[in-house]
């Protein structure tokens, strides 16, 4: 049952139809993908060919998809020469798709406050979770917390929902989370009008604080970021005796559990093991991540 995950994969070649570009080298990009699509769950990611000159795939988190019509929205940055060429694809061209590829998020219905933090390229999944969590009407009650220290790849608004716990200045929220009612905050050390001048940890510790003991109770955290921040909100989580899952992120060549080149320790109950993010992941309980330890 812990593998069944893995018989989701498929290889299909999918059509761009939109591909927007943002401040420092961020882009979304939308592809025609129907079986991704239909399949895909939060958490979950894709690995992409960038471009037929380059056969090695980069691995790219699935922000959001839509059955119905078959679309898919990845969020990435240009770190190197494949996203590089990943950002030259134009609308109308086919890229060839393998996903979706890993575990996902698993939502508690005792646990309805669900907490969601995303840092940089982490952002995505959380955006997928949140869509996720509205779909079981009325079940959850989710606030997220984004994180850069470059432009946020939208134009961030005021929000017009109260958080309790932040403060008067910090409003800055995600449009798309406005439109869906879900209540969010920004933080960044650049300065970013309305947003909370540090970390993420930051904005959770000021929510968990000013919520009631049993409101606590009811909070589940779910993140995804580079590793000092999922650290952080893993220790966090932590000490206020949260559950907590986090996605990993890490370099991989083959994604689908054949090369084991993106091993981590993690703790399991016969002790410790090496598991592969690609497969065996890349969601995992954060209390079992060594490096979190």
């Amino acid at each position: 049952m812990a593998k069944s995950h893995r018989k989701t994969i498929h290889l299909e070649q999918a059509e761009v139809l939109s591909h927007d570009a943002f401040d420092a080298k961020q882009f979304v990009l939308r592809v025609k993908a129907p079986q991704l699509a239909a399949k895909a769950k939060p958490g979950q990611f894709a690995h992409i060919q960038c471009g037929p000159e380059l056969p090695m795939r980069r691995p790219i988190s699935i922000m959001l998809t839509d059955p119905n019509n078959g679309s898919v929205d990845f969020l990435y940055k240009v770190f190197g020469r494949g996203t590089h060429i990943l950002s030259q694809r134009k609308v109308g061209e086919k890229i060839s798709i393998l996903g979706p590829i890993g575990n996902c998020f698993q939502s508690q219905m005792d646990k309805p406050r669900a907490l969601l933090i995303g840092g940089g390229v982490g952002i995505p999944p959380m955006v997928f979770l949140a869509r996720s969590l509205l779909a079981v009407k009325g079940a959850y009650d989710p606030f997220v917390i984004m994180g850069s220290e470059v432009p946020f790849p939208f134009k961030a608004q005021p929000s017009r929902y109260v958080v309790p716990g932040m403060a008067a200045g910090v409003t800055a929220a995600m449009p798309l989370m406005e439109d869906w009612e879900i209540p969010s905050r920004l933080a960044s050390l650049q300065g970013y009008p309305g947003c909370h001048e540090g970390y993420v940890t930051d904005v959770a510790r000021q929510w968990l604080d000013a919520l009631s003991d049993s409101q606590r109770q009811e909070v589940a955290v779910f993140a995804c970021g580079p590793h000092p921040m999922l650290e952080a909100v893993a220790k966090m989580a932590q000490e206020y005796h949260l559950p907590c899952q986090t996605s990993l992120e890490e370099f991989m060549a083959c994604a689908v559990g054949g090369c084991a080149g993106c091993v981590v320790e993690i703790q399991t109950p016969q002790g410790s093991a090496m598991k592969r993010v690609c497969v065996d992941g890349p969601v995992f309980d954060a209390r079992s991540v060594a490096a979190f330890l």
